[in-house]
């Protein structure tokens, strides 16, 4: 039996099983089959080729961001691509129009962001259907993933999308698990609950889940109220968190309830690429999204440079990160900086690596003789 019909074998059981209390941690143990042999069938597809051979996937990340637009085919992306970017993307009216990955750059806010038109996924993408796995792959190199929708099809595609990108070990607008497992050479499973576990994951569960991975010496540290799934991912290490946005497309075919019923949606914004609507806001959520902050540098003795400042992608970033960013030479060689801004008091004032930095904040660092 190949890895794919032991897949569906284990997926035929989960659905068969009733869900209490009593099977959970049967449920939970088909839940790292799973995961195991979906990794296995990842690395078999890249050994392999990935499901199919094909020009185009293997594009040079450029700019401050990465951002990928995935959907189901003719949904818009193409077009939306154009809207930002200017980059022409072949448009037509009929399905995979886009046949590999077509980059284009947009400027906004002085940071140079690079969007990847990918080709229209379908249904078993994770398993190599339409050259699923090479899409997928490409759209976990992005910083920010923005999932095209056409508003006026069913949102059971939204769900579609996020399964294909979850089996794949993508996990969209979430977090990694907060999990210690460090192994060890004797003494069997430890297991040391920081927070009280209400979702589900017992002591019990947790072991026989690690010993599927063939962990059967080591220490485990819970820092959070940890589901099953989440106790999986941690245990696998090979999960990525990806920012997404649900960008809801063609909203000049909707009526103004129907809008109402999209506005219940979390992480989306609603756009027409065609007409131009609305993008302006869809910018300015990939702005926020990526937690992108401008700093300005500034040589001794000149003014700073506004027209290309460096973009910092984290909350509180420090002059540490700032200037690892810049070159990993100069933090050995660093000894303070000057700050100007709205993290600092004094203007200027001097900062030492620790120093918690602010969007448009203007830097100038002084290195040891």
């Amino acid at each position: 039996m190949g890895i794919t019909e032991k897949i569906k074998a284990l997926e035929d059981e989960y659905a068969r099983t009733q869900k209490n209390k009593a099977t959970e941690g049967h449920l939970g143990l088909i839940k790292a089959k799973l995961a195991k042999l979906r990794r296995e069938l990842e690395a078999q597809g890249q050994k392999g080729g990935g499901g199919g051979g094909g020009e185009g996937f293997d594009v040079k990340k450029v700019g401050d961001t990465r951002v990928g637009l995935v959907g189901f085919p003719s949904v818009g992306k193409s077009t939306l691509l154009t809207t930002l970017t200017g980059t022409k993307s072949e448009a037509a009216a009929y399905e995979f129009t886009t046949l590999t990955a077509i980059p284009g750059t947009m400027k906004y806010r002085g940071a140079r962001i690079q969007v990847l038109d990918l080709p229209g996924i379908i249904e078993g993408a994770a398993q190599g259907k339409g050259r699923g796995r090479q899409v997928i792959s490409a759209a976990r190199t992005c910083d920010l993933i923005m999932i095209v929708l056409d508003a006026a099809k069913p949102v059971t595609h939204k769900f579609l999308i996020e399964r294909e990108l979850h089996n794949f070990g993508i996990r969209l607008n979430e977090t990694p698990p907060l999990v210690s497992i460090k192994r060890k050479d004797k003494g069997g499973v430890g297991i040391q609950e920081l927070v009280p576990q209400t979702k589900g994951l017992t002591k019990e569960i947790a072991t026989r889940i690690l010993k599927e991975y063939r962990m059967n010496t080591v220490d485990v540290q819970l820092r959070e109220d940890c589901t099953i799934d989440r106790f999986i991912d941690a245990c696998d290490g090979k999960r990525t968190y990806i920012p997404a946005l649900y960008v809801m497309n063609k909203i000049d075919q909707l009526t103004i309830e129907e809008l109402d019923i999209i506005d219940q949606m979390e992480n989306y914004v609603p756009i027409s690429s065609r007409d131009g609507w609305n993008v302006d806001e869809l910018m300015e959520a990939i702005w926020h999204k990526c937690h992108m902050l401008r700093i300005y540098t500034k040589p001794r003795g000149q003014i700073p440079d506004y027209d290309e400042p460096v973009v910092l992608h984290a909350q509180n970033p420090t002059v540490e990160q700032f200037c690892n960013r810049i070159h990993k030479g100069i933090l050995p060689l660093f000894k303070y900086a000057w700050v100007w801004g709205s993290s600092v008091r004094h203007q200027p004032q001097k900062v030492g690596k620790d120093h918690v930095l602010n969007d448009e904040d203007i830097i100038q660092v002084c290195k040891r003789v």
